[in-house]
C-alpha cells in the first residue's frame, strides 16, 4: 500500500491516500496569520498503527515549508501530536 498526502486547499484539509483511495483528513480553517487544526480522522476499516500521525506530521511538513503561517491546534490529536513532538512546536510562535 502506497500512502501519500495531499493538501486540498478547495476543501481546506490535508488527504491522506492509500493507493488513491481517501482514507483520512487533517481538517483547518485559515485565519488570518494562522492555520487551525479543527479535526483529524482516520477512516476506521483502514486503520493501521502511526496513519494519523504520518497524516499530521505530513500536514505540519508542509505548513514550515510552504507557509508562514502559526499553527493553532483545536484538534485534539494534533494538539497532543505537537506535545510529543517538541521539534514542531515553534509552528505554534510563528
Amino acid at each position: 500500500m502506497t500512502l501519500t498526502v495531499e493538501n486540498q486547499p478547495d476543501q481546506s484539509r490535508y488527504a491522506l491516500l492509500a493507493d488513491g483511495e481517501l482514507i483520512g483528513v487533517a481538517e483547518y480553517d485559515l485565519r488570518d496569520d494562522a492555520i487551525v487544526f479543527t479535526h483529524t480522522e482516520i477512516d476506521e476499516e483502514k486503520r493501521e498503527r502511526g496513519m494519523a500521525s504520518d497524516l499530521v506530521q505530513a500536514a505540519l511538513d508542509d505548513v514550515r515549508d510552504n507557509s508562514s503561517r502559526r499553527v493553532v491546534a483545536s484538534c485534539p490529536y494534533v494538539r497532543r501530536w505537537l506535545q510529543d513532538h517538541p521539534d514542531y512546536q515553534a509552528l505554534q510562535r510563528r
